[in-house]
């Protein structure tokens, strides 16, 4: 209901504007599978354990996230400041005050995370989050879309980056592969994302010059 009433309000104000929105044909659909998606894995949880609360925590965060990232205009500035800072700063946003209050958030998501991590190994250790860790979080933002460069993203697209990493790693640990060629394996798959988008991008804007 929250996610067909978020499109079906976005849309108005996009007509409004004069600007191309989707037909609510698409909105329905895509709100009746969402709907089914969610009643499965319900039930697969309650068919397992139930549904931890961690999870709940974090599709919470998640929808919180997209919603301001998406329809604030505090978003709208980070997304403004990740493009091009001299852009922004002209534009009248404060870059500074913007930059701060980001990593005040994400140093926040960190201990939010922190806690995710205790919880699950009942222990609290200063090294849990250190040696592969960090790697796989900016692969899978990456992966997700994430531009390394700045000005592009999106929140669900990095729990898609998230599912990838995990699938790797579980696959290539299912496979009894070493430790060290699974980081080489996943730091290849970083140095590959990231060249493309790098590529991307400059094809854009040759494009954009033409």
């Amino acid at each position: 209901a929250g996610y067909f009433l978020s499109a079906f309000f976005d849309n108005r104000r996009r007509e409004a504007a004069g600007v191309p929105s989707r037909p609510l044909n698409e909105i329905i659909v895509r709100t009746v599978l969402l709907a089914i998606l969610a009643f499965a894995v319900a039930i697969v949880f309650n068919q397992y354990k139930g549904l931890p609360l961690a999870v709940v925590i974090f599709l919470a965060f998640l929808l919180l996230t997209d919603f301001v990232l998406r329809r604030t205009a505090y978003g709208r500035k980070i997304f403004a400041l990740g493009g091009s800072v001299e852009a922004s700063r002209r534009a009248g946003i404060n870059v500074e005050l913007v930059r701060i209050s980001v990593f005040a958030i994400a140093g926040g998501f960190a201990a939010i995370g922190g806690l995710f991590v205790a919880s699950k190994i009942a222990s609290a250790n200063q090294g849990a989050g250190t040696g592969e860790f960090l790697m796989n979080v900016i692969a899978a933002a990456v992966i997700g879309g994430t531009s390394l460069f700045g000005g592009r993203g999106r929140t669900w697209d990095a729990l898609l980056g998230v599912m990838v990493i995990v699938s790797i790693q579980y696959g290539l640990a299912l496979e009894g592969i070493a430790s060290p060629v699974q980081y080489m394996i996943t730091g290849g798959v970083l140095l590959a994302t990231v060249v493309i988008d790098a590529i991307t991008r400059k094809t854009q804007k040759t494009a954009g010059r033409a």
